[in-house]
Parts: structure tokens; C-alpha cells; sequence
């Protein structure tokens, strides 16, 4: 054996152990570990199942596209009459041929009307409203992954405040406990200190399991497998302020909303099913012709039908369908004025949510952190009382949660008029 050979004997080794841990672990190479939001939209859409459920009507549709545009299958008949069950005495050749009847033929029906092109417009016509109408679910989508992603940049921000809370904490409560140690301040002060101490942790351990549950959350959104198990989010909680116009968003909006042009294409589809009731009233005309030969004579025989529209001409279906119509119109007049009613709506959010972000950004966060500095320095030195430290404590944690709350609700609705627009651009 060559001394390279033990080598190499050990590094197939290593390999396929790691291969049988990641076989054993289940976890897929490649899933990212860290995601922005967008790329968790992204993820959504290729990967949500609800989405790709209605990403197969199309295809549904499709076939009957495919479906509606047949012609009518022509029909064959046959038959073999006064066949002998026993022997004659004339011999059965002759039989068959001079005292039996036989009977083939063919016949097709004839659509009047244009039935077939009515029925392909109609279908095609479904199909693009479909279309429209998958595309609105992944507008939808896009807005309810942004909410999870946004829970989750919460969860992380109010995460890092408790800890940040709990090592600030900590320090007094080793200040407090050296103080106590030495004379400088009562056992009952310092108990209470430390007591105080598991509100912290508390805050702490709440806030890691509200992350782990929306980290969850958004996975079951964007798809399980689309990313690893320990997967985290990529993009901090920030305010981002955006200077937008609402007349420009409106009419953006009138461009871009998909469920606006599902509701106009809904118009064309009721228009088509009207055509083809209209088409359906016309009657068909059967033509067939067949070969008989009936006791030694051949002859052929040709005929058509038609039925007579006496009673049935379609004419219920056809003002249900002209109905439709109406009804379709109505939908889109409605639409189209929710559309506006949405855009606006989810404008004075972002403005209202932008002027609280402000109220924070403007001293409130600053002279709550200065108080909680101030309070710290005086009890350490016995200027106030220790339940004038645990309210400034208190207030200071309060404001800041408030802040990161404002934040997110503001982030939210800069997303509702994401969605409300029916783009992720609002410029």
C-alpha cells in the first residue's frame, strides 16, 4: 500500500459521514440561512402552495381552451339482421345473401352558429380573467409575507431592547449588591433591586420565544422548504421615510391593479358567454348517409335532420347571459372605486403612522433614555429613592418598545399601499 492511500481512504470516510448527517439531519444544501424581505416575497411566490394551487387553474383552464375548440366526432353504425340460428336447407351463402339485411352508415353534425369559435373565445376569455386573478393572489401574498417579515423584524428589535434592558439592569444590581455589601444602602432596597431583575429576564425570554414563533410563521408562508431550519431574517426594523402623492399613487394604482383588470376582463367574459348563448340557439344540422343490403338488392340512403326550435330557442340562457353582463360592469365600477378607496386609505396610514414615528424620532427617545441616565446616577449616589429608579426603568422601556411598535406599524403600512397600488415601487 502506497503511504498516499490511507489518506484517501479517510477522506471518503469523512465525506460520506457528512453526507449520511446531512441525509440524517435533513437539511437540503443550498436553502439560505439569512433572508431579506424581499427575497422572502420572492420565495413566496415560487414556493407558497396556496398560490401554486391556483397557478393550476390556468392550466385547467387551458385544457378547456383546448377542449372548446373540437369539432363534433362523426358516428359509425353497423348492424347484421335475420341471421339464421339454424341450418337452411337453401345453404347458408346463399342465405346471407338473398334473406338477410345488412346495414353500415356514417354521420356528422354540422354547428351552426360559429359554436366552436364562440366556445374557444368564451374559454380564452376565462382564462385571461383567471390569469388576472392569479396574479391579484400573489399582490395578496406579497402583502401577507411582508406582515410576517415585519412581526419577525419586531420580534428581533424587541428582542435586542430586553437584552439590551437586562445587561443595562444587571449592572445596577452589581452596583446595588457591592453598595449593599459595604453599608451603602438597606437589604430590603437590594432585594427589591434584584427582584426587578426577573422582569428583565422575563421581557427577555418572552421576546426569544414571540421571534421563534414568527420566524415560524413566515416559513410556513414563504414555503417550508424554501429555506433552512435555523433560518433568520436579513433586514433591521428601520424607518425609512418616503415622500409619495396620492393622486399619482390613484392613478398608478388604476394601471396596476390586477384586480381591477380581472373585474374589466371579467366584462369581455360575460360578453363572450352571451355570444355563445346566442350561438346555442341555432340549431345543428345532422347529415348521414349509409349502404344496405336487404334480401340481394344493394341500395344507399342519405338524410338530414334538423330539430325545430318551437318551444326551446336558448332564450333563458341567453338573458341570463345578457344579465351577466350587467352584472360584470357593476363589479368593475365597484372595483375600480375600491381600488381608489384603498390607495387612500393606505395614504393616511403611512401619513398618520409617519407623524407618530416623529413624535419618538423628535425627543421623546432621547428624554426618556437622558431620565433613565439621570435617575441611575442619583440613586447610585442616594439622591432619589429606589422606586424613582424602577419608574424611570419603566418609562425609558416603555418608550422605546412604544417606538419600535411605531416603526413597524409604519413599515405595515407602507406595504398596505404597496399592495393597495398594486406595485412594490411607488415612485
Amino acid at each position: 500500500m502506497t503511504p498516499h492511500k490511507p489518506f484517501a481512504f479517510c477522506a471518503c470516510g469523512l465525506l460520506v459521514s457528512s453526507l449520511l448527517a446531512g441525509a440524517a439531519f435533513g437539511q437540503p444544501a443550498g436553502l439560505p440561512s439569512k433572508i431579506t424581505l424581499d427575497q422572502a416575497i420572492q420565495l413566496a411566490i415560487e414556493h407558497n402552495h396556496g398560490l401554486l394551487a391556483a397557478r393550476s387553474v390556468i392550466a385547467q383552464n387551458q385544457g378547456a381552451e383546448m377542449q372548446a375548440n373540437v369539432r363534433p366526432n362523426p358516428t359509425l353504425w353497423t348492424d347484421w339482421e335475420y341471421l339464421p340460428l339454424v341450418p337452411t336447407g337453401t345453404g347458408l351463402g346463399s342465405y346471407l345473401h338473398d334473406s338477410t339485411e345488412g346495414d353500415i352508415g356514417l354521420s356528422y353534425l354540422f354547428e351552426r352558429g360559429q359554436k366552436r369559435q364562440h366556445r374557444l373565445m368564451a374559454a380564452k376569455d376565462t382564462t385571461s380573467v383567471t390569469r388576472a386573478t392569479v396574479v391579484d393572489n400573489e399582490r395578496t401574498l406579497a402583502f401577507q409575507t411582508a406582515q410576517l417579515y415585519i412581526n419577525a423584524q419586531l420580534a428581533d428589535a424587541t428582542l435586542d431592547l430586553a437584552r439590551q434592558d437586562l445587561k443595562s439592569f444587571q449592572q445596577t444590581v452589581d452596583i446595588s449588591e457591592y453598595q449593599y455589601k459595604n453599608g451603602g444602602m438597606s437589604e430590603n432596597d437590594y432585594l427589591q433591586i434584584k427582584l426587578q431583575l426577573v422582569q428583565f429576564q422575563q421581557d427577555v425570554e418572552q421576546a426569544e420565544l414571540t421571534k421563534a414563533q414568527s420566524l415560524s410563521d413566515l416559513r410556513q408562508q414563504i414555503g417550508y422548504e424554501a429555506v433552512s431550519p435555523e433560518y433568520d431574517i436579513a433586514d433591521p426594523l428601520e424607518y425609512r421615510p418616503v415622500t409619495v402623492n396620492l393622486k399619482d399613487l390613484q392613478m398608478k394604482a388604476e394601471d396596476n391593479r390586477p384586480d381591477l383588470r380581472a373585474a374589466k376582463l371579467g366584462i369581455n367574459a360575460a360578453k363572450s358567454q352571451y355570444s355563445l348563448a346566442k350561438a346555442n340557439s341555432k340549431q345543428d344540422v345532422t347529415l348521414s348517409g349509409n349502404y344496405s343490403h336487404v334480401n340481394g338488392i344493394s341500395a344507399f340512403t342519405f338524410s338530414a335532420s334538423v330539430n325545430l326550435p318551437i318551444f326551446d330557442r336558448n332564450q333563458g340562457n341567453i338573458a341570463s347571459a345578457h344579465a351577466g353582463i350587467t352584472g360584470a360592469q357593476e363589479t368593475a365600477q365597484m372595483t375600480n372605486g375600491q381600488v381608489f378607496t384603498d390607495v387612500r386609505d393606505a395614504y393616511e396610514g403611512l401619513v398618520s403612522n409617519d407623524r407618530i414615528v416623529k413624535i419618538f424620532t423628535g425627543g421623546a427617545r432621547e428624554s426618556a433614555l437622558k431620565s433613565r441616565e439621570i435617575s441611575e446616577y442619583a440613586y447610585r449616589r442616594g439622591a432619589i429613592a429606589l422606586l424613582d429608579l424602577l419608574n424611570a426603568e419603566r418609562q425609558y422601556r416603555a418608550v422605546e418598545l412604544a417606538y419600535r411598535q411605531a416603526v413597524a406599524a409604519y413599515v405595515t403600512s407602507l406595504e398596505q399601499l404597496r399592495q393597495a397600488v398594486g406595485s412594490r415601487s411607488l415612485l
